[in-house]
């Protein structure tokens, strides 16, 4: 463990530079290798685990422990394994038109950090490049789970409104199920950077939804507005439909049920019916590539 947290603090002291503060915007600088502080002393430290959070103030939210737990879980599982391979895929194919020996990936949203961990990794073994992977979220929750896990990333808890980066700090912006800020992704990324965004398909976790909202609005879902939404905002330079189905025996299911937003409002008896007539899940996912426009 001494070793994972060693690496975790020496991601982000190595590469302070790309951080700035979020209270005051100025650049911040690495001390006593244990805080960043900004040049008006805004002083944020990196906590044991190996991430700095850069919350200034009290945040609530539904996301927990349990539930980044569960993700995680289903994660480690494949249950998202060809989502990744796609997203991989698409930023392998920029490496190899871009010739870089060095890419810095953000992203934003991060959750439990297994995304993240899974994508840098791919693209390190199959493409022999430097990658810094970037991880924020506003739930401490996911972060600390994100920083005893996986090492040499940089993990950060991080509100996607006020940033804690500096103007065109990244090469790659990942938005993976989570909601977007494009004025602040494009303002984030590089000149020639690229923001990959993962949104639901209408079949994303059908089962679940038929099984806990049968006849209710809740029963059917569209991704329309939020593909609607990308393309207001950046350059659509690529989309892909994933979509398979994940055999899942009851462990892993209570897992998946549990890892999603769409248990909240179901009750105990709906939760354990949905799970004792559910034996696959159906992942369905637009991938959505563009760049950022300009002026």
């Amino acid at each position: 463990m001494r070793k994972v947290i060693c690496l975790s603090k020496q991601a982000i002291l190595e590469n302070s530079f790309l951080f700035t503060c979020p209270i005051c915007s100025s650049k911040m600088v690495a001390v006593e290798h244990k805080s960043l502080i900004c040049t008006n002393n805004h002083c944020f430290d990196l906590a044991r685990t190996g991430y700095v959070n850069f919350v200034t103030r009290p945040v609530k939210t539904d996301y927990d422990k349990a539930m980044f737990s569960s993700r995680n879980i289903i994660s480690t599982y494949g249950f998202f394994d060809p989502m990744v391979e796609e997203i991989v895929r698409i930023i392998g194919n920029r490496i190899h038109e871009a010739n870089s020996g060095r890419m810095v990936i953000f992203d934003a949203g991060c959750g439990e950090g297994s995304h993240l961990h899974h994508i840098v990794e791919k693209i390190k073994k199959e493409h022999q490049v430097e990658v810094i992977g970037v991880g924020m979220d506003i739930s401490k929750e996911g972060i600390k789970i994100a920083s005893g896990k996986y090492k040499g990333h940089i993990w950060c808890v991080g509100d996607l409104t006020n940033s804690p980066f500096g103007d065109r700090a990244f090469d790659v912006i990942l938005n993976i199920l989570s909601p977007s800020n494009y004025a602040e992704f494009s303002r984030l990324l590089t000149d020639n950077g690229v923001l990959i965004k993962a949104v639901p398909g209408e079949d994303y976790l059908k089962e679940l939804r038929e099984a806990l909202y049968h006849e209710t609005d809740r029963e059917t879902y569209s991704n329309e507005r939020v593909l609607r939404l990308f393309e207001n905002n950046f350059n659509l330079t690529e989309s892909r439909q994933v979509y398979y189905e994940v055999p899942l025996d009851p462990d892993m299911l209570a897992h998946l049920i549990k890892m999603t937003p769409l248990s909240w409002n179901a009750s105990e008896d709906e939760i354990n019916k949905a799970a004792d007539s559910i034996k696959g899940i159906t992942a369905d996912f637009t991938i959505l590539c563009g760049k950022r426009r300009e002026g």
